[in-house]
């Protein structure tokens, strides 16, 4: 396959032929990556299931990790969804179009190559007006996983896809630098009370604001390989660096100290280091490749810049890297989430570190 055609727009200026062309590729089971609000989505037709085995072939990706079904219409759900409960007319109506997935029993439009093997699908209406006007020219059904080869740090501009995907997908629509950065909040509403499957920027206590109670999956933490993914980021490494990647917990100070202690003690051993630091600590470290992911008032652009940062610590070809850690009040447990499966779940406490305990 030729490497993939690069068109450019931004949600103020559409290029409604290049828009329609993206519609045609995908009736027709060929594969474009699209921005949305949170990264680039690699869009197949969602009621084919060749098209959807395409996605998992592009991306390395296992199949048993659902896809999500993206619409750009409400209406659209009847097709594809057996019953909406009322909690989630209630949400779909604060948070749609937006960063919000829900679960659904599905019908048997939706080919199980779509779902991973599921009874249930992922749905989500995004407010990007690329993705939406895509979506309505592809027939209203657009299957799209994040569009970065599985494991990696997931896309925020289209560089990033055309790096990992270039080769083997039809399109890339470059709409720019995504507004959110991290992937949408999923919630399952086939259960009682709904359940959060992955944490995003519409949180727990959001989601509470308008339905009552929702609870939070314990598969979101543990890496436990025995659980069936649900939802997609559920069970593997996701959002991985090429280098290993640990993250230091615990007092400001303390975990200052503790990065620069083992910055300076992988230096010595040859060992090129990375530090994930923010506005308030930057000037802390002298050691290793510094990037400063912003202040810790400003989560959205923590957020933003996550996924990017870790791609650049490729192109620099680090070793290893340290991060803080960023529990900020509205999506900390979004961007600690992403955090913790790029990093395998690997976190020391700076006390031990700076103690000399052991890992």
């Amino acid at each position: 396959m030729t490497r993939a055609r690069v068109v450019r727009m931004t949600e103020d200026h559409l290029d409604d032929k290049a828009l329609r062309e993206a519609g045609e590729i995908l009736k027709r089971g060929g594969l474009v990556a699209f921005p949305t609000e949170t990264v680039y989505g690699l869009g197949g037709n969602a009621l084919d299931p060749e098209a959807s085995k395409k996605i998992y072939a592009a991306k390395g990706r296992p199949s048993d990790n659902p896809l999500i079904v993206h619409i750009a219409e409400i209406g659209a759900l009847d097709r594809i969804v057996k019953n909406v409960p009322e909690k989630a007319k209630k949400l779909a109506d604060a948070w749609w179009p937006g960063p919000l997935t829900m679960i659904f029993d599905k019908t048997d439009e939706v080919p199980l190559e779509t779902t991973g093997g599921l009874d249930t699908v992922a749905v989500r209406f995004p407010s990007n007006k690329i993705a939406m006007h895509m979506i309505r020219y592809a027939g209203g059904y657009v299957a799209a996983p994040s569009a970065n080869t599985s494991g990696r740090p997931s896309p925020t501009l289209a560089e990033h896809v055309e790096e990992d995907l270039g080769g083997v997908i039809d399109m890339i629509i470059d709409g720019g630098q995504v507004d959110i950065g991290l992937e949408s909040t999923i919630i399952d509403f086939t259960v009682d009370p709904p359940a959060i499957l992955r944490p995003g920027y519409i949180n727990r206590e959001m989601a509470q604001e308008v339905i009552g109670e929702v609870t939070v999956d314990p598969g979101i933490l543990p890496a436990n390989s025995n659980i069936r993914p649900k939802a997609p980021g559920m069970k593997y490494r996701h959002y991985a660096p090429k280098a290993d990647l640990t993250i230091i917990e615990g007092e400001p100070e303390q975990v200052e100290a503790a990065i620069r202690k083992l910055a300076d003690e992988q230096t010595k051993a040859g060992k090129k280091v990375g530090i994930i630091c923010t506005d308030e600590s930057a000037e802390a470290y002298k050691t290793g490749d510094i990037h400063d992911i912003g202040n810790r008032t400003e989560e959205e652009t923590i957020a933003r810049h996550l996924y990017e940062i870790l791609r650049d610590f490729d192109d620099e070809n680090v070793d290893v890297i340290y991060s803080e850690s960023f529990y900020t009040p509205k999506i900390g447990q979004a961007i600690m989430n992403r955090l913790m499966k790029a990093a395998g779940h690997k976190v020391r406490a700076a006390e031990d570190i700076l103690s000399g305990q052991n890992q």
